[in-house]
C-alpha cells in the first residue's frame, strides 16, 4: 500500500513538473488571471444568476465587463492623445527649453549661492541629446507597450477560463485536502475576500485620484476627462505614479508664464492626491470595502493588506499590487491550515 501511494504521488509530481514546464512562459499571466478571477468572483456570480447558470455565457460576460471597464477609457485616451500628437510641433520643446535657460530665478539672497549652479545645469541642456533620449525612451516604451498588450490579451484569455472552470477547480481542491469542507471553504473565502478587497480598493483609489486631478485641471482649461483617465492609469504605475502626468502639466503651465497655475497644480497633486488620497485615504478605502462590499469581512488587518500591496509593487512591479496581498494571504492561510491539520494529527 505504501509503495503504491509513493508511486502515485511520484507520478503526480512528475506530471505536474512537465505541466509547469509546458506553461512556464505563461505562469505569471495565469497567476494574475486566476487572482483577478478570485477577486471578481462576485461579478461572475451575478452574471450566472442573470444568464440562469449558463457558465460559458456568464464567463464571457464577466470578461467583457472587466475588459470594458479598463479598455474603453484606455482607447479614449489613446485617441485623444493621437489627435494631440498629430498637431504637435517639435519646435515647442525647443522654445520651452530656451525659456527655462533664459528664465530669471529671482531667488532670495539666502539662496542666491545656488543660482549659478541652476543656471549652469540649465545651460548644459542639449536639445539634440534630449531628442535622442526621447527616441530611446519611446522605443523602450513601444517594446514595453507591446509586451504589456500581449500580456493583457493572454490574461483576458486565462481570465475567461478561470471564471469558467474556477468553481470546478475549487470543488476538486476541497475533495483532496484532508479537512472538512467547511474549514477548507473558510480558508478559500479568506483568500477570495482579501483579493476582492485589494482589487476593488485599487480601482476605487485610482478613480478617486483621477477625479481629483480632473477637477484641478478643469480650472485651467484642460480636457478634464482625458486628464482624469491619464492620471487614473498612471497612478497604478509603481514608484512614479501620477508624477508622470502632473509634473509635465506643471512645467507646461510654468513655460506659458503661469507660475501660479504651475505651483497650484504641482502642490495640489503632491499634497491632495499623492499624500492624502494615495497614502492616507487608501487604508480607509480598504477598510470600507472590507466592511461593505465583500460578503464576509476578512480578518487580516487593513494596514497589513496596504503594506503588502506596497511591498508587492517593490518586488514585482505593476502586478505586485495583486501578487503581494495574495502571497501574504496564502502564507497566513497556510499557517491556519497547518494548525488545523496538527490538531487532527495529520502532521
Amino acid at each position: 500500500m505504501k509503495s503504491s501511494n509513493f508511486f502515485l504521488i511520484s507520478f503526480i509530481l512528475f506530471i505536474l513538473f512537465w505541466v509547469l514546464f509546458l506553461f512556464k512562459p505563461f505562469l505569471m499571466n495565469i497567476a494574475i488571471a486566476s487572482l483577478m478571477a478570485v477577486s471578481t468572483s462576485n461579478v461572475n456570480v451575478k452574471f450566472l444568476n442573470i444568464f440562469k447558470g449558463k457558465k460559458v455565457i456568464a464567463a464571457a460576460a464577466t470578461t467583457a465587463f472587466m475588459l470594458a471597464l479598463f479598455f474603453i477609457p484606455f482607447v479614449y485616451a489613446i485617441i485623444e492623445l493621437a489627435k494631440a500628437a498629430s498637431g504637435f510641433n517639435i519646435s515647442y520643446i525647443h522654445n520651452t527649453i530656451e525659456y527655462f535657460k533664459n528664465y530669471s530665478l529671482h531667488l532670495p539672497e539666502s539662496l542666491s549661492f545656488i543660482e549659478p549652479k541652476i543656471k549652469e545645469a540649465l545651460a548644459s541642456i542639449d536639445l539634440n541629446s534630449i531628442s535622442k533620449d526621447v527616441l530611446t525612451y519611446l522605443s523602450s516604451a513601444t517594446k514595453f507597450g507591446t509586451k504589456f498588450l500581449t500580456d493583457m490579451v493572454l490574461i483576458c484569455v486565462f481570465y475567461f477560463f478561470a471564471n469558467l472552470y474556477g468553481a470546478q477547480l475549487i470543488g476538486y481542491i476541497k475533495t483532496i485536502v484532508p479537512m472538512k469542507k467547511e474549514e477548507t471553504q473558510g480558508i478559500l473565502s479568506e483568500v477570495s475576500n482579501v483579493m476582492s478587497v485589494v482589487f476593488y480598493s485599487m480601482v476605487l483609489n485610482a478613480i478617486l485620484q483621477g477625479v481629483l486631478f480632473a477637477i484641478i485641471t478643469k480650472f485651467y482649461g484642460y480636457d478634464a476627462i482625458l486628464m482624469g483617465i491619464l492620471f487614473c492609469f498612471s497612478s497604478l504605475i509603481p514608484v512614479v505614479g501620477g508624477a508622470l502626468i502632473y509634473v509635465p502639466v506643471s512645467l507646461y503651465e510654468f513655460a506659458n508664464n503661469n507660475l501660479s497655475g504651475a505651483l497650484v497644480i504641482f502642490i495640489y497633486s503632491v499634497i491632495m492626491i499623492s499624500f492624502i488620497a494615495d497614502t492616507l485615504v487608501k487604508p480607509y478605502i480598504i477598510k470600507w470595502i472590507n466592511e461593505k462590499l465583500v460578503q464576509i469581512p476578512t480578518q487580516i488587518n487593513e494596514l497589513l493588506i496596504f503594506f503588502a500591496m506596497i511591498a508587492g509593487i517593490s518586488s514585482f512591479g505593476f502586478w505586485g499590487i495583486i501578487l503581494g496581498p495574495a502571497i501574504l494571504t496564502f502564507f497566513i492561510s497556510t499557517l491556519k491550515l497547518y494548525v488545523i491539520l496538527k490538531e487532527k494529527h495529520f502532521v
